[in-house]
């Protein structure tokens, strides 16, 4: 078996197990790369984990085109959208201006929040667990990335299905099965967000350099993956059944 046929073959595992045991499940697609791999594996096994995407309003038109892309592709399967509260996204404009989030990092998560942390907080309503696209390869801020975590934020387990996946993987997956994937990418855009917000990147720069460039790469998360300011997944689920057996052990 190959390294890719391998990873391909655990990532179906999980995302069967996700199915199996943690329903109801949805997976939060960003219609990026990984996640129509993800897509693809979810349909094409005819999986019960519903797929979302978060509509911010701001995004760039060729990756609103990708609901049809799916659409088509799929027999007619249809992403559901969550958009943010247009009250909310009113208010902030109003009182901070469009593109209020290049002055500073609290104002951009502040707008993140609105556009994309809301949302989130909607669609995962009621279930069990999430799973994202999220790769340890894609920069530093996601190095210590699980499959398998605790999500204390909002009450669930979250998955985590290909982050043992290169880049390389993602892309020799999209070719071989002919998985339709964002123009952008084929542009210089290798992780793609809102549009204001992201950029195409240089030959040797991170994957995820593009995403909020004119801030430090250590801020570069939207908040859908951190609470109070640090990212979730500090604790795999790993993690916490050994500190769980070692507390019993010293009781």
């Amino acid at each position: 078996m190959s390294d890719l046929s391998k990873l391909i073959a655990d990532s179906s595992a999980t995302l069967s197990r996700i199915a199996s045991d943690f329903s109801p499940a949805v997976f939060a697609s960003s219609l990026a790369a990984e996640d129509m791999v993800l897509t693809d594996l979810i349909l094409k096994s005819k999986l019960d984990i519903g797929i979302f995407s978060l509509e911010t309003g701001r995004l760039h038109p060729e990756t609103l085109a990708m609901l049809d892309k799916v659409k088509e592709h799929y027999d007619g399967y249809e992403i559901a959208l969550y958009k943010p509260q247009p009250e909310a996204v009113d208010a902030y404009v109003a009182q901070n201006g469009l593109n209020a989030f290049y002055d500073s990092i609290e104002m951009r998560r502040e707008c993140c929040r609105i556009r994309k942390v809301e949302p989130l907080g909607r669609a995962l309503a009621g279930k069990k667990a999430w799973v994202t696209g999220q790769r340890r390869a894609q920069s530093a801020t996601r190095a210590e990335l699980h499959v398998q975590e605790v999500d204390e934020a909002h009450g669930m387990t979250k998955f985590n299905p290909l982050a043992d996946w290169s880049e390389e993987d993602v892309w020799n997956y999209i070719r071989d099965n002919g998985v339709p994937y964002n123009a952008l990418h084929d542009q210089g855009y290798p992780s793609i967000g809102c549009a204001p917000c992201t950029r195409a990147v240089e030959p040797g720069e991170d994957v995820r350099a593009g995403r909020w460039w004119w801030e430090n790469p250590d801020s570069k998360e939207c908040g859908l993956h951190m609470v109070d300011g640090k990212l979730i997944r500090i604790k795999s689920v790993a993690a916490e059944e050994d500190f769980m057996r070692a507390t019993k052990t010293i009781g």
